[in-house]
């Protein structure tokens, strides 16, 4: 399980905390989604646990362990994360590039053992990535891109996956099948911990929403629990209206047009 026990960070020269006192758990077994508008604290959630940004106070915690006093490597055979964004350093073949997920793993000197080649080729399987692994990472497309990373923390293992906003540059086809395949591993028995700006596909799949708001927790529980008009109205500044999925009965938002002046 991942917690963050009520964490602030603040960075230099703002004004505002960027994230003041949030409490939430991502559990094992429940895809949890955080959502929010822009500069609402969303990506500094990801950037806290990965440690690239310091907390001012509270703590984070991965089955009750400080992350402070966790090795890298070690947290990393536990956790995989996809951050928001990622520039490809070297041109490296897409299956090699995969198998960078690996690494943790590995101890001195030990090259990949069967079960690694393994785990590579079910991550590549899982995201229908087989079509790129021969080509380099510097060809692929943005939405290849990002199947790709995603490839590589299903590798990488262990009992948690973090994404912050692995649906960007996916077209409507390759979203729904993201998020199905969170949700398998939810399933799978994985803490997976989303950050997503997709309101509505998020209501069709999440077990548990944090919404923020300002670096605050607006509201947090259920799809239908979060998914008020009135809550999010006040948090997006939007005139909307909730409705129902007619597939399977999820809370959509519907934003309405701009009410004319005058």
């Amino acid at each position: 399980m991942i917690a963050f026990d009520a964490v602030t960070v603040r960075y230099p020269h703002r004004e505002h905390a960027a994230l003041e006192n949030v409490s939430l758990e991502a559990s094992r077994g429940q895809l949890t989604a955080v959502v929010g508008p822009n500069g609402s604290g969303k990506s500094t959630l990801v950037r806290a646990l990965v440690g690239r940004v310091a907390l001012d106070s509270g703590a984070i915690r991965i089955d009750n362990v400080s992350v402070v006093h966790t090795a890298r490597r070690a947290m990393a055979t536990r956790v995989a994360v996809v951050t928001q964004r990622e520039e490809p350093a070297f041109p490296l073949v897409v299956r090699q590039y995969i198998a960078l997920g690996r690494y943790p793993h590995l101890g001195l000197w030990r090259g990949y053992s069967p079960d690694d080649v393994a785990a590579v080729d079910a991550a590549i399987a899982l995201t229908q990535t087989s079509s790129l692994a021969g080509r380099t990472i510097t060809e692929l497309s943005g939405g290849e891109w990002q199947r790709v990373r995603l490839a590589r923390a299903i590798a990488q293992g262990g009992e948690a996956i973090v994404l912050d906003e692995p649906t960007t540059f996916l077209d409507v086809g390759h979203e729904m099948a993201v998020f199905e395949l969170l949700s398998r591993l939810a399933r799978d028995g994985r803490a997976v911990l989303l950050v997503s700006h997709q309101l509505n596909l998020v209501a069709r799949f999440a077990d548990r929403m944090i919404l923020l708001h300002e670096g605050r927790v607006a509201a947090a529980g259920s799809p239908t629990e979060v998914m008020q008009g009135s809550i999010l109205e006040r948090v997006y500044d939007w005139p909307l209206v909730i409705t129902r999925d007619p597939a399977i009965g999820a809370p959509t938002l519907v934003p309405l047009r701009a009410r004319p002046r005058g």
